[in-house]
C-alpha cells in the first residue's frame, strides 16, 4: 500500500511539472499562478503545495528535471582526472544540442528560460537561482579550460576568464537563436562545427592569450 501511495505521489508530481512547463510556456512565468498550474494538471492547489513550497520551488524543480541528465556529462567534463577535457566538451555540447532538438521537455524549458521569463526583480528567488546557475556554469567552464591547459590541449598562455565568457556566450547564443528560429540552421550539425571552431580559435587567436603563462 505504501509503495502504491509513493508511486501515485511521484506520478502526481510529474503531472504537475508537465503542466507547469505547458502553462509557463503559454503564458510566461510572471503571468502564471499556481492556480493556473493546478487547473492544467487537474489537481488542487493543496496538491501543488504538498510537493512544492511555492512558485519559485516549482520553477526550479522544472529546470532541474532537464539539468539532471547533464550532470554526469558535466562531472566528466570538469574532472581533473579526465585525459581529454576538450573531447568531453564536444560530447557534452552535442548531447545538449541533440536533447534541445529531440527532447520536448528540454526544448520547452529552455524556451521558457530564454524567451518566457522576465528577470526584473533581483530579489525574486527565480532570478537568484538563475544567477547562481550562471555562476556554476562559469566555474565549470574555467575548470574545463584549466584542465585542458594542464593536459596540453590548450596553450598555457590562454586567458581562461575570456575563453570562459566566450564559451558561455557561444552556447547561449546558439540556443537562443535556434529556439527563436529553428529553421535558420541545424543545431546539431552546425552547432557541433561551431564548437570545433571555438576550440580552434582558442589555439590560434592572439587576443585570447595572456602576456605570460
Amino acid at each position: 500500500m505504501a509503495r502504491c501511495t509513493k508511486e501515485k505521489a511521484l506520478e502526481t508530481r510529474e503531472r504537475i511539472l508537465d503542466a507547469a512547463e505547458d502553462v509557463f510556456h503559454a503564458k510566461g512565468v510572471s503571468n502564471t499562478s499556481l492556480a493556473d498550474v493546478a487547473d492544467a494538471a487537474d489537481v488542487t492547489r493543496g496538491a501543488i503545495y504538498w510537493h512544492f513550497k511555492n512558485k519559485a520551488d516549482l520553477f526550479d524543480a522544472m529546470c532541474q528535471r532537464i539539468r539532471l541528465p547533464m550532470q554526469t556529462l558535466r562531472d566528466a567534463m570538469v574532472d581533473q582526472k579526465t585525459s581529454d577535457p576538450l573531447g568531453e566538451l564536444r560530447t557534452t555540447c552535442r548531447f545538449l544540442f541533440r536533447e534541445t532538438v529531440d527532447n520536448p521537455h528540454q526544448n520547452k524549458v529552455l524556451d521558457i528560460l530564454i524567451h518566457k521569463c522576465e528577470f526584473v526583480d533581483p530579489a525574486d528567488p527565480i532570478f537568484i537561482r538563475q544567477q547562481e546557475w550562471m555562476q556554476e556554469c562559469s566555474v565549470n567552464n574555467r575548470l574545463l579550460l584549466s584542465n585542458a591547459i594542464a593536459e596540453g590541449q590548450l596553450p598555457a598562455t590562454l586567458d581562461v576568464r575570456l575563453a570562459s565568457v566566450m564559451l558561455h556566450s557561444l552556447i547561449s547564443g546558439l540556443l537562443t537563436t535556434w529556439l527563436f528560429a529553428p529553421d535558420r540552421f541545424d543545431l546539431i550539425q552546425d552547432g557541433g562545427k561551431i564548437i570545433d571552431a571555438y576550440i580552434e580559435t582558442l589555439l590560434t587567436t592572439h587576443s585570447l592569450q595572456t602576456a605570460a603563462p
